[in-house]
């Protein structure tokens, strides 16, 4: 058969299957796609021999029968060659969209992006490179082409030379394979994996493949005698169900012989029998849990391999139970039993079968799995709508760009030159200046793209800036400038506290603890560290400070605030020299330059002292005032003695009392009553809460003197139900 012969050939087999699902324009439109890449692509033949065409057709075909894609996606299959650079014509795009439309074009577009990328560390890096390829595709049709294309070339490996047949092997298992297994490709990807073992382990391969074919007979009859009793069983109980066996590939085989050091014939898993059964929603559970008696109780079962997914199944929704059993001929045989919707979960977008093999893996991308499995198995679905669902956004908040050397980083989107530099290394990012971008200058601030290749330029006089971290992203680049500035930070500090130890030394003041709060409050600084990096930048007079220290004591301050604050006839016998001398406090509020604090509220009669405050005058305080310790320990010289002038004039203070007891019937009244008729007392608010039989009250009331409130309290305490009452400090 000659050439033309054979490729007419071929495109009828295509068009025959193409006819069987697609309507008449569509067709057409095949028809149209051949002939324009039969009359530029000729009998053109690629460096290997092979002759283009036969190459498009083949890829063509796999979309269509293998992987049954729409129209679109095989007539790119058929297209897909024709730009490539060694043809006479070239095609403009112009050309190309205006007969065949964007979308074909996109797609090619698409697998001219993938081809451009270098994949000579993709063992190094296979998953980001997996992220890239799909970054780059930007239509998930362009990955499901070019993964056809790639199972066309490993069919046809034998016409490569040597070093390109470990290139595509290489691209092929770290990057080829895991995606289609991702995609719901499991038989191509199972494909692909043989086909790379067969290359790089050429013995391994035909060994496998020999035993499978010697053992092939003998699997079909294990599996017939197995299923029979168990066949029987579930028929007598009622069951409608299928069973199914499923042989491991050859890859998957001879990678558990060299993970578990074992032979052929000692891998217990070569095959699996599946039972399907057709249950109610109600009774899944417990149907697959009586296949499972009588799988077990036909055959003896091993407890260690038992996997219960049907109580507790995986996060992704798989859900299953396996048994490993031993059948007849004393093999281990594993049984797989789930209902049709299990096996639907399992087979279709929820990708538990590559979740359990390749790891964890995002909500996003567990969701475009399931639709990339429904695409491939709905026939009714719109692929268009489904495209502009399903776009590849599920990476757009990851960038990936490349080293001079051709390593591959994942980063952030958004992330900055800069952000790359820190990446490398910390101190690269501390004397980045700028860099180039695909041989182009680019600034510190330059945002990343995918596949950009990246260098990074430096300089010794370059550190970091507070402005860094305005356009930063990553956490590693800011956490790392954030440390360079404190370090900075701490440099000029140090300077700073040498500085000031120097002038207080030159002074002959003492620079203690007491000193560096005096200065902070007066700079208005909580630490000290900002306090010397002001100093040692001149934005504080050295002399400034040390005004601070050669003016009048304080205490001559509060000494004229005192004569200022008092009236002259409560100041006259007032020596405030210590000693007995008192400042006398009148029960009559009027005219008074002083006020009762309500941290303690002091009652006429009461034990008090007086505060000298800085905005608010002098507060009377009672002795006992929760806050007297730490003003007397602070502030002795701010403490002046006072004393209440006897007088026979009513006077009112506020004061609190706390009351507990049982709740009574009445007892409101009765503490009312006491208050305000029977002691004369004036009640300004009462608060009372009851819970299970207790009672407590909060009343705020003003009273005579202390000789008035205690009395008041002694009224109380007699009332029934009151178990204590107790004045309060607010």
């Amino acid at each position: 058969m000659d050439y033309t012969e054979a490729i007419n050939t071929r495109y009828e087999n295509l068009k025959g299957f193409c006819n069987q699902g697609w309507d008449e324009p569509s067709i057409q439109r095949l028809e149209e796609a051949f002939g324009f890449a039969r009359d530029v692509i000729s009998d053109k033949q690629f460096k290997t021999g092979e002759y283009i065409l036969h190459h498009s057709l083949e890829v063509a075909e796999i979309i269509a029968k293998e992987i049954g894609l729409e129209p679109d996606s095989v007539i790119t299959g058929l297209l897909h060659n024709i730009m490539y650079a060694g043809l006479d014509r070239q095609v403009t795009r112009e050309e190309f969209e205006a007969k065949f439309g964007s979308s074909v074009y996109s797609i090619l577009d698409g697998m001219a992006k993938i081809n451009a990328l270098g994949t000579d560390t993709v063992e190094l890096h296979p998953e980001n490179y997996r992220k890239l390829l799909m970054a780059l595709a930007g239509d998930v049709r362009v990955i499901l082409v070019k993964t056809a294309d790639r199972l066309q070339v490993m069919r046809n490996l034998e016409i490569y030379d040597e070093d390109a047949r470990h290139r595509l092997v290489n691209e092929t298992s770290h990057l080829y394979a895991p995606l289609a297994h991702r995609l719901g490709l499991y038989s191509i990807n199972s494909e692909l994996l043989d086909l790379c073992l067969k290359y790089q382990n050429p013995a391994g391969y035909q060994y496998v493949v020999t035993r499978l074919s010697e053992t092939r007979t003998e699997r079909e009859n294990f599996v017939a005698e197995f299923v029979k009793p168990v066949e029987k069983t579930l028929r007598d109980r009622g069951f409608s169900f299928s069973m199914k066996a499923r042989t491991k590939s050859v890859n998957s085989i001879w990678n558990k012989m060299q993970k578990k050091k074992v032979s052929f014939d000692e891998v217990m898993d070569l095959f699996a029998i599946r039972v399907i059964l057709d249950s109610k929603p109600e009774n899944e559970k417990s149907d697959c849990w009586t296949v499972y008696s009588v799988v077990t109780e036909q055959y003896q079962a091993n407890p260690e391999r038992m996997r219960d997914w049907i109580t507790i199944p995986k996060s992704n929704g798989y859900e299953s139970l396996h048994a490993t059993v031993l059948g007849p001929q004393g093999r281990w045989v594993e049984v797989q039993i789930r209902t049709k919707r299990m096996d639907e979960v399992a087979e279709k977008g929820l990708a538990a079968h590559w979740r359990y093999k390749g790891g964890k893996a995002s909500s996003g991308f567990d969701e475009w799995l399931a639709g990339i499995r429904e695409i491939l198995e709905n026939p009714d679905l719109s692929v268009v709508d489904f495209i502009d669902h399903f776009s590849l956004d599920i990476y757009n908040d990851e960038t990936f760009v490349f080293t001079p050397k051709g390593d591959l980083k994942k980063m952030p989107a958004g992330s900055t030159l800069l952000d790359f530099a820190y990446e490398i290394h910390s101190h690269l990012g501390d004397t980045c200046v700028g860099g180039k971008v695909n041989g182009k200058k680019v600034t510190l601030k330059y945002k990343l793209r995918n596949g950009d290749q990246v260098t990074i330029e430096t300089s010794n006089n370059q550190k970091p800036k507070m402005d860094w971290l305005d356009f930063l992203i990553t956490s590693k680049a800011v956490s790392r400038v954030k440390a360079s500035l404190n370090e900075e930070k701490r440099n000029l500090a140090a300077q700073g506290r040498e500085i000031l130890a120097r002038k207080f030394k030159n002074w002959k003041i003492d620079l203690n603890d007491d000193a560096i709060r005096k200065m902070l409050k007066r700079y208005e600084f909580k630490l000290a560290m900002d306090f010397y990096c002001e100093l040692a930048s001149g934005k504080i007079d050295p002399l400034e400070v040390k005004s601070l220290f050669t003016e009048k004591p304080e205490e001559e301050s509060v000494r004229n605030k005192v004569e200022e604050l008092l009236a002259t006839k409560a100041n006259k016998d007032f020596s405030f020299e210590g000693g007995d001398d008192y400042l006398i406090i009148d029960n009559n509020l009027k005219d008074v330059n002083y006020k009762l604090s309500r941290c303690c509220n002091p009652v006429f009669g009461d034990s008090i002292f007086g505060f000298v405050t800085i905005n608010e005058g002098i507060k009377i305080h009672r002795s006992s005032c929760p806050n007297a310790p730490q003003m007397k320990e602070r502030f002795p010289y701010r403490i002046i003695k006072a004393k209440w002038k006897e007088t026979v004039s009513p006077g009112a203070f506020l004061t609190t009392l706390y009351v507990f007891g049982t709740d009574e019937a009445g007892i409101v009244s009765e503490i009312s009553y006491i208050i305000t008729k029977d002691t004369g007392a004036r009640l300004r608010s009462i608060n009372i809460n009851t819970n299970r039989g207790k009672f407590e009250g909060v009343l705020k009331l003003s009273v005579y003197n202390l000789d008035h409130l205690e009395f008041l309290i002694h009224k109380m305490k007699k009332v029934k139900g009151v178990v204590s009452v107790t004045r309060g400090e607010t």
